[in-house]
């Protein structure tokens, strides 16, 4: 399963986001850790948003790194499992 990795620069970039997991129907990791507390929290917000919204699931993979998968997808093999147990 293909999964995009997008490093957002600032939040006109949050776009992107949404159309590969709104109109592409990819999981999307996003890595926000060049962005700014303030503006990593808008992502966050807007990702959130987008998955209520659309169906589908949000986890953190580690610190400013999240998985957006788009209803009726699984979570992808190759990317890890960052439950306490996983």
């Amino acid at each position: 399963m293909m999964v995009k990795t997008l490093r957002p620069r600032d939040y006109n970039e949050a776009l992107h986001v949404g159309h590969y997991f709104r109109n592409k129907r990819i999981p999307v990791v996003m890595d926000l850790t060049a962005l700014s507390d303030d503006v990593a929290k808008q992502f966050v917000d807007f990702a959130a948003g987008l998955v209520f919204g659309r169906g589908g699931d949000m986890d953190r993979l580690g610190p400013k790194v999240f998985l957006l998968v788009p209803a009726g997808l699984t979570r992808p093999a190759l990317v890890p499992d960052a439950s306490p147990t996983g």
